[in-house]
C-alpha cells in the first residue's frame, strides 16, 4: 500500500510581494489555472486515492488546504505547531499516517514544485514503490539529471551499484551535497555522477521512522507518544510534543547517515519554481517575449515579465524589465535583477 505526503508549510519567501506569509506561493496559480499544491494532488491522484494523500502545514495555512482541496479528509491535514524544517515534519507525519495505514510505504514530496511529464513521474514513484516492496529496509530518492551547473540546488552522487526496478535503474548513492559554487557545479556536470536533490523519497514507514529512531533520538523520543493518544487528543499532544524537536531536514538528521540509500535518476521535466526566473521560464509568452499575469498588457514592448493581482499594468515602449504588482505594492525593475526582489522587502516595507 502507499500513502502519499505532501509538505506544504513553506513560506515562499522568494517570491514575495506575490507571495506572502499569509498566502505562500504553494497556494498561488503561478504556472497554470490550479495553484502549486492543486497540481501535485492531481498528479499524483492517479496512483493514490485522496483517503491516503496527506498534507502537512501550518496552523494559519489549514483553511487554504480546505478551500484549495476540499475533498481532502480533515483527519489527513497534519498541523505542525510550528515550523521546523523536514525531519520534524516528516517523522510527525509518519507517525500520523501510521495510525491509519499500518505497514505501508510513504512518498514524501513538496507541494509547490513543476513537473511537466506527469505520466514518467508517476511510473518513477511506482517502480520506487515497487523497488521497497523487495528492500523495506531501503530509502529511495529521486535525482534529477542536471542539464546546467546550477548553484541554488544540493546534488546528489551516486555509485557504481545498480539495480532496476520496472525498467528504471535504482543507483546505491554515495552522498548527498550541499548547494555547490559555480565551477564546482560545472565540476559535477563534467563528472557526470551527480543528480539534482529535488527533495522526494520513498521509504516504508516502519523504516523512516526507525531510522529516525536510530539517527535522530530527540525527535523520535518528543513523538513517539502520538503514535498511540486517542483520536481526540491528537493535535493537543501534537501541540505538546512539537516544541521538542530538533529543527533540522531529514538529508542531514537521516539520509546523510543512513546506509542504505538509493537514487533513481528522473526525466520528467522538473523544476523547484523557486525563484521569478523560474516563472519566466514556464509561463505562456505572447509573440513579443512578454510574460503577462492578469491586468497586465505590453505595447511595443519586449521581453518583460508582468505580473498584476489586483490593478491594470501597462507596459508601453520598455524591454527587459519586470513589473510585480500585488496589495498596493508596485515592484520595478531590469529584468536581469528579478532574482533579487526578496531583498527589496525590508526597503519597501
Amino acid at each position: 500500500m502507499l500513502c502519499a505526503l505532501i509538505m506544504a508549510g513553506g513560506k515562499g519567501t522568494r517570491f514575495w510581494p506575490l507571495s506572502t506569509e499569509e498566502k505562500p506561493k504553494q497556494f498561488l496559480n503561478l504556472i497554470g489555472e490550479n495553484t502549486m499544491i492543486q497540481m501535485t494532488i492531481n498528479r499524483i491522484k492517479p496512483i493514490i486515492p485522496m483517503e491516503r494523500i496527506f498534507v502537512c502545514t501550518g496552523e494559519m495555512y489549514v483553511n487554504l488546504v480546505k478551500e484549495q482541496i476540499p475533498d481532502l479528509p480533515e483527519r489527513n491535514i497534519v498541523v505542525e505547531p510550528e515550523g521546523r524544517n523536514t525531519a520534524p515534519c516528516i517523522a510527525l507525519s509518519a507517525m500520523v499516517i501510521d495510525r491509519y495505514y499500518k505497514n505501508a510505504n510513504m512518498v514524501v514530496l513538496p507541494s509547490d514544485h513543476l513537473i511537466k511529464d506527469e505520466d514518467e513521474f508517476r511510473n518513477t514513484i511506482l517502480a520506487a514503490h515497487n523497488f521497497i516492496n523487495d528492500k523495506d529496509e531501503a530509502i529511495v530518492t529521486l535525482g534529477m539529471n542536471p542539464t546546467r551547473p546550477e548553484v541554488g540546488y544540493g546534488y546528489i552522487k551516486y555509485s557504481d551499484e545498480t539495480l532496476k526496478s520496472n525498467g528504471f535503474r535504482v543507483i546505491k548513492v554515495e552522498s548527498f551535497v550541499e548547494k555547490p559554487n559555480l565551477d564546482t557545479a560545472k565540476k559535477y556536470l563534467r563528472e557526470g555522477n551527480y543528480l539534482w536533490n529535488g527533495g522526494m523519497f520513498i521509504w516504508s514507514i516502519n523504516n523512516i521512522i526507525n531510522q529516525i529512531k536510530i539517527y535522530s533520538p530527540d525527535i523520535y523520543n518528543s513523538l513517539i507518544n502520538i503514535k498511540e493518544v486517542s483520536e481526540n487528543k491528537l493535535q493537543e499532544s501534537i501541540n505538546k510534543s512539537y516544541e521538542n524537536t530538533e529543527s533540522t531536514s531529514i538529508d542531514y538528521a537521516v539520509l546523510e547517515k543512513s546506509k542504505d540509500v538509493y537514487v533513481i535518476p528522473s526525466n520528467f521535466g522538473w523544476d523547484d519554481v523557486g525563484n521569478w526566473e523560474a516563472l519566466d521560464r514556464y509561463r505562456d509568452k505572447d509573440e513579443a517575449g512578454n510574460v503577462l499575469v492578469g491586468k497586465s498588457k505590453a505595447i511595443k514592448a519586449n521581453n518583460n515579465l508582468v505580473i498584476s493581482s489586483n490593478n491594470s499594468v501597462v507596459v508601453d515602449g520598455l524591454n527587459d524589465i519586470y513589473i510585480i504588482e500585488s496589495d498596493g505594492k508596485v515592484l520595478v525593475g531590469q529584468k536581469s535583477n528579478v532574482a533579487n526582489i526578496k531583498e527589496l522587502k525590508n526597503i519597501v516595507l
